[in-house]
């Protein structure tokens, strides 16, 4: 029997300049398709050589800049120019994973193009006017008409993109709903992978990592990027009146030195900064509860929480009502209504009231969990495809 002729793969990822939630959904696709060549705008071999090798990555021609030290910022402009000049002939499928450009690549005909895409470009569509509100500030202002020329220039682009892919994967039905409101196309919701087995309740990391056991089951938790979207600053503002109780926070952005520097009298928030995985997970399984104060497409630290059977307090809109349970008669977390230091406060006292009875329900904290895990979204990702006519 002749055998079959290895597929041949490409994955398109816009930045791999750090690991984010979006270069882990890139991680697994690279896992399931290890013979995969990786093309990407721009890439820091220092941030993400590990789980992306220097040899099978593949640069645009904005790299040289970045190693000149000019910020990725002043790119953005060239970006579609350089996502269109990557050339695809020689491969059989090519996925792409979008939050702004990867979905605008230009495959040939026979090529099968599948685009998992996290979100149209925020910036240009939904989230325009608040972008520039905060990008625009001080003598920044005089850069408007520039700024706004760009992001119209940005968004037709965006939009004539949308049919460049055969397949639109939305990581979630919110996703999906955007996809359907600003670029008018149909697509297939297919969550993103969460590594559950890392933040398994059993797969306790407390004792190697001499986690300090006074803080057990004592302290809320927060990792993300610290960026005004994120909302992290509600969650400060809200245990700045709540003394006696404790928030913790791993990881950095712009907005970190502002947050730090409002709660520099109140040593019970604690900012450390960017930490490992390791250190993440220690304090995620330790955790009282995880907070997740803003609004998102999807949302993967929850669902790590929820793997831990550890209960999220959120804010009901996005894609974490998709993934964490709120109801009369089952809950994996407490949700709130209105982005309110008052809201917040409430949720938490909720949940406190009624903390033992629902960290009790772990088999449902597992079963929900798993369902966003990387077994998952494997099964899922090979179903598509398969019903698409591509053999993996």
């Amino acid at each position: 029997m002749k055998k079959q002729k290895e597929l041949k793969v490409a994955i398109v990822a816009e930045l791999l300049t750090k690991m984010g939630g979006a270069e882990r959904v890139v991680e697994q696709i690279y896992k399931i398709f290890p013979q995969a060549d990786i093309f990407t705008l721009l890439y820091d071999e220092k941030e993400c050589g590990e789980i992306f090798p220097v040899h099978k990555v593949k640069t645009s021609f904005l790299q040289k800049y970045i190693n000149f030290g000019i910020p990725k910022q002043f790119l953005i402009s060239q970006f579609p120019q350089a996502i269109e000049s990557f050339n695809f002939d020689e491969y059989d499928l090519v996925i792409s994973s979008s939050s702004a450009f990867a979905h605008g690549i230009i495959t040939p005909t026979n090529v099968f193009h599948l685009s998992y895409v996290h979100a149209p470009m925020r910036y240009v569509w939904d989230y325009t006017h608040q972008y520039q509100k905060e990008k625009l500030t001080g003598w920044k202002k005089i850069l408007t008409p520039f700024l706004w020329s760009t992001l119209k220039k940005l968004r037709i682009w965006d939009y004539c993109a949308r049919d460049r892919a055969n397949v639109i994967c939305a990581n979630s039905k919110t996703t999906a709903r955007r996809i359907e409101k600003f670029w008018r196309k149909n697509s297939i919701v297919l969550y993103p992978p969460v590594n559950t087995t890392r933040f398994n309740k059993n797969n306790n990391t407390v004792e190697k990592n001499n986690f300090d056991t006074n803080l057990k089951n004592n302290f809320y938790f927060i990792v993300s990027m610290i960026e005004p979207f994120k909302n992290i600053k509600l969650a400060v503002q809200a245990f700045q009146n709540m003394p006696d109780k404790k928030l913790i926070i791993i990881g950095d952005g712009s907005q970190k030195t502002e947050l730090e520097e409002a709660s520099k009298n109140n040593p019970n928030i604690i900012f450390l900064g960017r930490q490992p995985d390791s250190i993440v997970t220690q304090y995620m399984q330790n955790c009282k509860a995880f907070i997740f104060p803003g609004l998102e497409d999807f949302g993967i630290t929850p669902v790590e929480a929820n793997a831990c059977g550890k209960p999220v307090i959120f804010y009901n809109k996005g894609g974490v009502t998709e993934t964490i349970i709120d109801t009369e008669k089952e809950q994996t977390g407490i949700k709130f209504e209105e982005q309110t230091e008052e809201c917040l406060q409430e949720s938490i006292k909720k949940l406190e009231k009624n903390y033992e009875n629902i960290i009790s329900n772990t088999e449902l904290f597992n079963t929900q969990s798993q369902k966003f895990s990387e077994e998952a979204f494997e099964k899922n990702l090979k179903i598509i495809l398969t019903q698409n006519g591509i053999v993996v």
